[in-house]
């Protein structure tokens, strides 16, 4: 879970010399940081995420080299007939 840091005493303070009542602004600095870490949590990547998509590479490289070869085979069978 990413964690977003900013001074919510600093944008409660702002929004207070700005005329916003005090429970507003307060209910404004807790939506502001539920929707950004929100949005951070969907598009942050963990180093747990890249290990686990590193590994699927590599299973998918393989795979892709075995298909490969079994198609190069059939084709070199196809066209050599002493294969």
């Amino acid at each position: 879970m990413a964690a977003v840091m900013f001074d919510t005493y600093k944008f409660v303070d702002k929004l207070e010399k700005a005329g916003v009542a005090p429970e507003q602004a307060k209910a404004e600095v807790e939506a502001l940081s539920a929707a950004l870490s929100e949005a951070l949590d969907s598009q942050l990547t963990t180093k747990s995420d890249l290990n686990k998509l590193e590994k699927e590479l590599i299973v998918l490289k393989w795979m892709v080299g075995l298909v490969l070869g079994g198609i190069v085979t059939l084709i070199m069978k196809a066209f050599i007939p002493t294969i």
